[in-house]
């Protein structure tokens, strides 16, 4: 950012926000006014779209610590609220406070004066600032004691390249989506659009670095990363262990105590078939190779759990038959094992 932009633009009211506001209220009053003034919710707006690029640019700077920090300090010079104090001999030291122009002479060689001294200043809270080391950092100072070419504001030798900022976003996915993967389009603080591909196999929480898709390097250097981090709906049917797909199965009694074959439903929408053994107890996991999700480290598996359905209701000839067998049972306790296992040490 050009140094003048410093002086001119006001970020704290560009958010809303008081200069003393910390790293949290700035996050939450950013993210509220970008939902709110995204060109997608105003389309065709030109004062909208400006208003949304100002609230990332403002963004941008208060949430570094190191950028927003430079930028207090610029912003108290503009305001005439930086005490500045030069190097033994300097005019500052003659007892009257040069002026900024005097300052400038001195670090540059301009005016009377003679030699280039180091110039500090102190911010309102008291934190001395060299501003020789401040206006290298944005304005193009080169190599220590380097006096090249001039910079955006007429002094400095020009920054080598430098890479950009990383940035950091977030979207949801559909539980399909992540499963199988999926291009999506995201939008920018600065009102542009990215699109990229999300791998198959991408997990809740995840965070996905795309390179090059951050902010634009300065002076022809390397663009920064975008950190996506990606949240993932719950599905109504199906879980995840890993790369194996979970889900529960509903089974009669009469098929888990007699024995079946049952259809189990996939992610893919082409229902398997599995054989319940007789006698297949409640909570058996039943595995179908090759049915999760693939990705390319390996393809995870179906687990299909078996639930025994109790049925609500019975016909005369049903509880005639259930009565039928607990009788047959009787003198069995299937509790029987639990207790004697209970009072072990």
């Amino acid at each position: 950012m050009a140094s003048q932009d410093w002086f001119d633009k006001d970020f704290y009211a560009i958010l809303g926000v008081a200069q003393d506001a910390d790293a949290a209220e700035i996050k939450k009053t950013y993210r509220k006014l970008a939902r709110q003034w995204h060109p997608d919710s105003k389309p065709g707006d030109t004062v909208a779209e400006q208003k949304f690029k100002d609230i990332g640019e403002a963004y941008a700077v208060l949430s570094d610590p190191e950028q927003r920090k430079q930028y207090d300090a610029v912003r108290a010079m503009s305001r005439g609220g930086a005490r500045f104090t030069a190097g033994a001999g300097g005019p500052g030291a003659a007892g009257g406070a040069g002026g900024f122009e005097d300052v400038f002479a001195q670090m540059f060689g301009g005016g009377g004066g003679g030699g280039r001294q180091n110039v500090h200043f102190s911010t309102a809270g008291g934190e001395s600032i060299n501003l020789e080391d401040l206006l290298g950092g944005f304005a193009g100072a080169g190599a220590p004691g380097g006096r090249g070419g001039q910079g955006p504001m007429g002094f400095g030798a020009p920054r080598g390249p430098r890479p950009g900022r990383d940035v950091e976003a977030r979207t949801t996915l559909t539980f399909r989506q992540a499963a199988t993967g999926d291009t999506v389009t995201l939008g920018t603080p600065e009102g542009g659009r990215i699109t990229t591909r999300i791998p198959a196999g991408v997990k809740d929480g995840q965070k996905i670095r795309l390179r090059g898709k951050g902010r634009p390097g300065d002076a022809g250097g390397p663009a920064g990363d975008l950190l996506l981090t990606v949240r993932v709906e719950p599905h109504p049917v199906f879980g995840r262990d890993g790369n194996n797909l979970t889900v529960d199965l509903p089974v009669t009694f009469a098929e888990a105590a007699l024995g079946a074959t049952v259809s189990v439903p996939t992610l893919d929408g082409r229902p398997v078939k599995v054989k319940v053994a007789a006698g297949t107890p409640s909570g058996r996991v039943l595995r179908v190779k090759g049915r999760g999700i693939e990705t390319k480290h390996g393809t995870g598996d179906l687990l299909a759990k078996v639930q025994i359905v109790v049925p609500q209701r019975l016909s005369d000839a049903a509880k005639e038959a259930v009565e039928a067998l607990r009788a047959d049972e009787a003198g069995f306790d299937p509790r029987a094992e639990v207790f004697a296992r209970a009072g072990a040490d």
